[in-house]
């Protein structure tokens, strides 16, 4: 009987190993090396500096003609924007049978925030507060991107941005460095797997490293002036999760950074990057930034700049050519050395090996088309866009609304737009696909709801005379939903406005609905903060849904009648008028805090100094209560640690979100700290009428800072707590930190 279960047992075994696919044992890192090794030894100089160049496709993914002849010489190491399974696998066949030593090429593209089916812009995402997201919205994009050819993509976009007049906020999670840095982990995760060799990921390129999204007046590619202790606070804490998380590719950025472009610039390539962090991937610069290193002043000439990019530490040069033009010479004028180049070429065939590139250069050309757009990714990016929207402002309940309303007006530019909730960077989504916000009502309301729509007004310019028949839909309705917003061309990279009010008329028509006395909400789309001072005063509910993708239309009726309720929060300050720009929550307190009734205090004479909206901030349609704030010891060492604890309970009548957020305040240390700093958060779930403890845990990397040497350590003191549901208020506690 025991051999008989035996035979069988092993009988099973042999049929599934007959029919399930061969596991790949993947190569160790030091057969890696050895390869590289050996391919160094062989290549010429001519086909090293090939590999550390990438060309630029054609806009609609093919390639030029020149990359068959240079991919054939060995000469082009990567492309950008060529894609397309059938056209990418044309160009790797010349490179794997054609070429001499048969490296293969790397295919770049900038999926951003989806491929073909198309999610909430990244700042969008960040406010769900909820990482897991963004890593499911970035995996599905790999997978899509994966089946067109592509093996490499631009994202994620970590840039601390605290200035929303800068266009490319719409391409990061907000101002804030432990949020920020959460989602950096998250994407980069989502992208690349736990291997990114494994079919449907893809590599990952954490950037604009680094301080590019504190660009001077919110202008972009403008200066950037801090200081070290500021950088190594704020600015690279995101990049630093991106590497951890194991972020194969950097991307250096366009900025000068305290007189040293970013392209250019040996502390962040090497000192930090290389030295501190140990990064043994590569990196790219953006497109032709070691060219505008001559704009920059740094260079007088081509050969200039491919000197001080390539031996600061940048290893692939974007679009420009000027390391393949001139690097023969600066090795033989002894300005760059061999081991330079070979170190470079080095770090980006260790990628393409971790790739998986050399065994399995191909894509399956008949998957192509049925991967992309599917019902399942479509599901996704519904949810997803539902779950990263925020409820600004609903004075008594206006909000959520009734499918069996008699009647609804549907007014304003965004109402029926397909370009604009795809936002920037929305990689081959197509306009046609988008799911509009009428379409997404019209889907929602019961058949016997009047659904009235009027325009009223153009995004930007235009005339007032679609305002008459918007007021005449509002007055002949029951209830009236304005969309006003911004155009996709109005964010994302050299898009920075001076002026963050809504464009054109948009504003003028709210008012004029608003007038006609008939219940109504705004719902924003748009990708950055807007200064919306006379909605937030004067409209009893206002949505933020942002740029919500392919999917937008439908979650933002899931949001409007109540099928999703609303639990994102803000990861950006929106301030109350332009010239409070920068303005962040995680400040410095300055020597004389802001006191209404002393002028001699830090503030303005003509409005509030505070926001608007806070960062955290965010409402529900129903009521969360934190009570019982408990911390586990009054006093720790500086290596301990502390557990907070608070509990929640859902006080309303409806099951919902609420991110439960945890600050913490340095009362005294050798450098000054903010007045609070994010340290941890967590979305939860309650049924009306549950309570639930939510626990955090804080040690030497929360409570750690940058002291005035430039070194990581955590010294005694005093802490405040605040457990809270923004930046603003909450429950209050503290301990103190004694030496180890």
């Amino acid at each position: 009987m025991k051999s008989m279960k035996l035979m069988g047992l092993l009988l099973i075994l042999a049929l599934l190993s007959s029919t399930m696919p061969a596991l790949r044992a993947s190569p160790s890192q030091a057969d890696i090396e050895k390869k590289i090794d050996a391919l160094l030894a062989r290549m010429t100089l001519a086909e090293k500096l090939g590999q550390l160049q990438q060309l630029d496709g054609e806009s609609n993914g093919n390639f030029r003609p020149e990359h068959l002849e240079l991919i054939r010489k060995g000469l082009l190491g990567a492309t950008l924007n060529v894609r397309g399974a059938q056209r990418t696998n044309q160009l790797q066949r010349v490179a794997m049978e054609e070429s001499r030593l048969k490296i293969p090429v790397l295919f770049g593209f900038d999926t951003i925030h989806g491929y073909r089916t198309v999610f909430p812009i990244p700042l969008a995402e960040a406010s769900s507060w909820d990482p897991s997201l963004a890593e499911t919205s970035a995996s599905i994009a790999a997978k899509e991107s994966y089946a067109v050819g592509l093996r490499w993509t631009f994202a994620p976009m970590v840039d601390i941005a605290r200035d929303p007049r800068w266009g490319r906020i719409t391409e990061g999670s907000g101002e804030d460095p432990f949020l920020g840095a959460a989602f950096a982990r998250a994407r980069v995760l989502g992208f690349q797997g736990a291997d990114y060799s494994a079919a449907g990921k893809i590599l990952a390129c954490a950037k604009h490293w680094v301080a590019y999204g504190a660009a001077e007046g919110g202008r972009d590619y403008n200066t950037t002036e801090m200081s070290e202790y500021t950088l190594r606070s704020v600015y690279f804490p995101p990049f630093k999760a991106a590497v951890d998380a194991g972020v194969g590719t950097l991307m250096s950025a366009f900025n000068d950074l305290n007189g040293v472009p970013t392209s250019a610039n040996p502390f962040t390539l090497t000192k930090v990057l290389r030295g501190e962090w140990k990064f043994d991937g590569f990196v790219v610069s953006d497109y032709t930034a070691v060219t505008e290193l001559k704009n920059h002043g740094l260079a007088a000439s081509d050969a200039d700049a491919a000197q001080a990019a390539l031996n600061a530490g940048v290893d692939m040069e974007m679009v420009g050519r000027l390391f393949n033009q001139n690097g023969a010479e600066l090795l033989k004028e002894g300005k760059l050395s061999q081991a330079t180049i070979d170190q470079a070429v080095r770090r980006i065939l260790r990628i393409k090996f971790r790739l998986g590139l050399f065994e399995n250069p191909y894509v399956d050309e008949k998957r192509e088309a049925s991967s992309l757009l599917t019902t399942e990714n479509r599901a996704a990016a519904r949810e997803i866009a539902g779950r990263s929207m925020v409820l600004l402002k609903n004075d008594r309940e206006t909000l959520p609304l009734n499918k069996s309303i008699r009647s609804l007006a549907v007014i304003g530019p965004l109402a029926d737009d397909r370009r604009a909730p795809l936002g920037w960077w929305s990689g081959d989504g197509k306009d046609e696909d988008t799911v509009t916000p009428l379409a997404g009502i019209k889907a929602k309301v019961s058949s016997q709801t009047t659904v009235v729509y009027a325009k009223g007004c153009e995004i930007e310019g235009g005339t007032t005379d679609g305002f008459a028949a918007a007021v005449s839909a509002a007055q002949q309705s029951d209830f009236a939903i304005v969309f006003v917003g911004e155009a996709k061309e109005m964010v994302g990279e050299a898009a920075s406005r001076s002026s963050l009010d809504l464009p054109g008329h948009q504003m003028d028509l709210v008012k004029a609905i608003k007038a006609t006395g008939k219940p109504t909400a705004v719902v924003l789309i748009n990708g950055r903060p807007l200064t919306i001072g006379w909605i937030a005063e004067n409209v009893p509910a206002i949505i933020e849904a942002w740029m919500g993708g392919t999917e937008s239309g439908n979650a933002i009726a899931d949001i409007l009648f109540g099928d999703v309720n609303p639990g994102g929060k803000l990861p950006v300050t929106f301030p109350r008028v332009v010239g409070q720009v920068p303005i962040y929550y995680n400040h410095m307190n300055t020597g004389r805090p802001p006191e209404a009734n002393n002028r001699y205090t830090s503030k303005y004479l003509d409005i509030p100094w505070t926001p608007l909206f806070p960062f955290g901030y965010g409402m529900s349609y129903t009521q969360f209560k934190l009570s019982n704030l408990r911390v586990s010891a009054q006093q720790i060492r500086a290596d301990g640690q502390v557990t907070v604890t608070v509990d929640v309970e859902n006080t309303g009548k409806r099951t919902g979100d609420e991110v439960v957020q945890l600050y913490i305040r340095d009362i005294a240390s050798s450098v000054t700290r903010p007045v609070r700093e994010l340290k941890g958060f967590q979305r939860i779930t309650l049924r009306s009428g549950e309570r639930k403890p939510v626990e955090f845990r804080l040690s030497s990397a929360e409570l750690g800072f940058y002291n005035r040497e430039n070194r990581f350590v955590v010294e005694p003191g005093d802490f405040k707590v605040f457990v809270g549901t923004s930046s603003e208020g909450g429950l209050e506690s503290g301990f103190t930190v004694t030496e180890k």
